[in-house]
């Protein structure tokens, strides 16, 4: 097989299941408006990994090499995109009584992930470890695919239903504050593990 499908699915499932900044995004979405109104940026977040793997399956990398800084630059801008999401979720509060704000639709999860310096780091990993020299971009490129949306399509509604859960006992309570900076704080922190130490969770 040109792809090691059944290796990449595990390292997918880990990497997916894990906390990482889109994980964490989903969290304090979830938290603050409810799992069934989070449903439409969650369908977003997981489509929006397709926008990644497919210009890498098709050699966006190679631009990489041609242009180091260029990615450098983004690789920072990006991780400062996340940060901004995460004083976001610092600030919102559960309480009730407060004037709901619409939640965010499917654009603006759409962008999650493109700008998701660790989910870069993932799929480039799985195409760099599993997808065997010569191999066909198309069908390397959609089992990639495949198996990440799979992965995500179980594990992201997952975390998002338990920010839903966790606000549900803390909402209205002093616990709430320490709970969303403690969201945030999460974020960044794995942002920067992103940043400065090289992991590939997503």
């Amino acid at each position: 097989m040109s792809v090691a499908a059944g290796s990449f699915l595990i390292f997918a499932a880990s990497q997916v299941g894990t906390p990482g900044p889109a994980n964490m995004v989903l969290l304090g979405t979830g938290a603050r408006y409810g799992f069934r109104a989070a449903l439409p940026f969650v369908a977003g977040v997981i489509a929006g990994k397709q926008l990644i793997i497919w210009p890498v399956g098709f050699g966006l990398m190679q631009l990489a090499d041609q242009a180091p800084m260029l990615f450098a630059a983004l690789k920072y801008a990006s991780a400062a995109y996340i940060c901004w999401l995460a004083w976001k979720v610092a600030n919102l509060r559960l309480s009730p009584g407060q004037a709901e704000q619409a939640a965010p639709g499917f654009l603006p999860g759409l962008i999650v992930h493109p700008l998701n310096p660790k989910a870069w780091a993932m799929i480039v990993a799985g195409f760099t470890g599993f997808v065997a020299p010569g191999s066909s971009p198309f069908w390397s490129t959609l089992t990639i695919a495949v198996c990440l949306l799979s992965c995500q399509v179980i594990l992201h509604p997952i975390w998002t239903f338990a920010g839903d859960r966790i606000a549900h006992s803390v909402a209205g309570r002093p616990a709430e504050k320490y709970l969303m900076w403690t969201l945030a704080a999460l974020t960044v922190a794995s942002v920067l593990f992103v940043l400065f130490g090289g992991g590939t969770r997503a």
